[in-house]
């Protein structure tokens, strides 16, 4: 017994000081953390809402409650970088924070462009207040801000951006204002050119902060037509404007003005983007499509961070209470019919196109920390951090997922959500939005 004591001593055995002790450990799962540089077997002990240790082996007795997590993967509590969580205010897009938060196994969300100057007090009292989950927000360049912009598109014209108020709104409230959301597409191009962006990146210059365009056609285009507007040269006249930091979005996007133009060429001016500095975000929503991911991987363009864009119109969530109902049964909107989807199941997307979970985990920790400036707060298992701490399932086998342009891949591993810990507090992955496991 003796032996045995001092073998798990010499293991890595945390032992407490008479008297104290944890209030949970999660023991033996796989922990990866790219931040702290940590991949293998570990124990690791919350106390107070804190991660109070990480070792191979931490005695279970000094802890009120063990959970063993056997087999599963443990990492920092990941990083939604692209979410729709302005519930009501921005009409169906607007899903519940804490339904694509903590119950999907993400602990923090980006909401990208749901609050504009104007809506932003709603949205820190009604959203990031009262919400388990962790949200932050990339303030609109419009100030309509999210709105349902595919009915209203007129809204996001130059006259409906106000820099000063913007800029004033976003330096106000930098504690969850993390960027700025703009569109460079072609709906949008065809009616007023390239001003609406010029204005955006003067906000993201002024403010400091990054700011994180879509890429791919969005709004119908006006009855005027294209208006002499090429889809494949939006990309290359918009990523000029851009400092380094700033974000590209929808990369593997199934609509013109993407990173593949027509020719089915990887743009060369995305290269250059990246030397300069510029980010890219996987956005996977209604936009993904494995055919051109694999060609965009394929030419060396590697994502940094990996939002799932979920919102009401690529969920089966019916629509909020009250709303018009040519708006909630839109039969002819184009993401109509989407299939259930997850910030994992967009992980799972990524390692069945051929990159490893060791690529993928810093797309969703580490990385989206960097680019929200909170790298010392989140993104991380560190002694004294917060607890934040995803569990994740590895099911191997053969499963089917799908893209949004109906092409099928077979995967071979499922990442999904058990639970997570937000600030020390357990959650299951209830979310009726997590898509099922459909075998191949």
């Amino acid at each position: 017994m003796l032996r045995f004591s001092i073998e798990r001593l010499a293991k890595g055995t945390v032992k407490m000081a008479s008297g104290m002790h944890y209030d949970l450990i999660l023991s033996g799962g796989r922990v990866i953390c790219p931040a702290s540089g940590i991949d293998g077997v570990n124990d690791i002990a919350i106390k107070d809402g804190k991660i109070a240790a990480i070792a191979p082996t931490i005695i279970p007795s000094s802890a009120a409650e063990v959970v063993n997590v056997g087999g599963k993967i443990v990492v920092p509590g990941l990083i939604d970088t692209h979410g729709h969580v302005y519930q009501y205010v921005t009409g169906r897009f607007g899903l519940n924070p804490d339904m694509v938060g903590v119950q999907s196994g993400v602990t923090t969300v980006v909401d990208q462009g749901g609050p504009s100057c104007m809506t932003l007090p709603g949205f820190r009292k009604f959203i990031v207040e009262p919400s388990a989950t962790d949200v932050c927000a990339f303030l609109s360049a419009y100030l309509v801000g999210g709105l349902e912009g595919h009915f209203y598109p007129e809204l996001y014209s130059p006259e409906g951006v106000n820099i000063d108020a913007t800029v004033r709104a976003a330096n106000a409230n930098k504690d969850i204002v993390r960027g700025i959301k703009a569109h460079a597409e072609m709906g949008g191009f065809a009616r007023w050119g390239i001003r609406v962006m010029e204005m955006a990146a003067e906000i993201g210059n002024q403010t400091g902060l990054p700011l994180y365009v879509h890429f791919g056609t969005l709004w119908t285009l006006p009855a005027s037509g294209a208006n002499g507007e090429d889809a494949d040269t939006i990309i290359e006249r918009v990523i000029p404007l851009l400092k380094a930091g700033d974000v590209l979005a929808h990369p593997f996007t199934r609509h013109p003005g993407g990173f593949v133009n027509r020719q089915g060429e990887v743009h060369a001016v995305i290269q250059a983007a990246i030397d300069k500095g510029l980010k890219i975000d996987v956005g996977h929503g209604s936009h993904f499509s494995y055919r051109l991911a694999k060609k965009a991987l394929d030419a060396g363009i590697m994502p940094d961070t990996l939002g799932a864009d979920m919102h009401g119109y690529n969920t089966d969530i019916p629509a909020p209470a009250g709303t018009p109902k040519e708006h909630a049964d839109d039969e002819n909107h184009p993401f109509r019919g989407q299939a259930k989807f997850s910030l994992t199941q967009a992980m799972s997307s990524m390692i069945a196109l051929g990159l490893t979970l060791e690529q993928v985990v810093p797309m969703v920790t580490s990385n989206p920390a960097k680019m929200l400036g909170r790298q010392d707060e989140i993104g991380a298992l560190k002694v004294g951090r917060t607890a934040d701490v995803t569990v994740l399932s590895d099911d191997r086998g053969r499963f089917w997922l799908r893209d949004n342009e109906d092409n099928r891949v077979v995967a071979e591993r499922l990442i999904q959500p058990a639970f997570c810990l937000r600030k020390g507090k357990r959650y299951d992955a209830t979310s009726p939005i997590l898509p099922m496991a459909i075998p191949a």
